[in-house]
């Protein structure tokens, strides 16, 4: 029987718990990334961008299949825990047993770096306990958030850079 999974239950860590189990690679982007920087704001599914060799998607495929993810949105039928059509696919987005999850290609995701290594070097990594996940730096994420140019996306450039810039009054007022 197939679960259906309301906003109500999304649970990211859970999401990234099964994620980690697999050893999948991915750097955390969107709106759980802007609560990282420090705006939080509702978000109701978690974006991803997996690093993107045939092990690790295979990795993220069989992960996939524990979450019980499915096409979000469509009837289509779509081996979703093929690592080939994960590796063509720009957006990927699906829904869990724990929610939405959301995945990109970093070559089809505007304002990203040109490699995966390059979005991964300048990550950050944030301990939660039992695991440790990888969140896109702040200046990525901006950068990101510009190429996208939603109003949503601007609210958060605004939010991000005005907690910079408020640090940085501050930090003249104490002087």
């Amino acid at each position: 029987m197939l679960r259906v999974v309301s906003p109500e239950v999304f649970d990211p860590e859970a999401i990234l718990r099964v994620l980690a189990e697999y050893r999948v690679e991915f750097v955390v982007i969107g709106g759980v990334a802007v609560q990282t920087h420090g705006y939080i704001r509702a978000t109701q599914d978690l974006d991803i961008i997996p690093r993107p060799d045939l092990a690790n998607l295979s990795r993220l495929g069989e992960a996939l299949a524990e979450l019980r993810a499915r096409l979000h949105r469509t009837a289509r039928p779509v081996d979703i825990t093929d690592p080939h059509i994960l590796k063509r696919a720009a957006l990927v987005p699906l829904i869990t047993v724990h929610g939405r999850l959301d995945m990109r290609n970093i070559e089809s995701t505007a304002g990203t770096p040109a490699t995966y290594s390059e979005l991964r070097g300048r990550a950050i990594e944030v301990d939660l306990g039992a695991m440790e996940v990888t969140v896109v730096g702040l200046d990525d994420l901006i950068r990101m958030k510009k190429a996208a140019g939603r109003e949503r996306d601007r609210i958060d450039i605004g939010a991000l850079t005005a907690l910079d810039e408020d640090l940085a009054r501050e930090a003249g007022e104490s002087t």
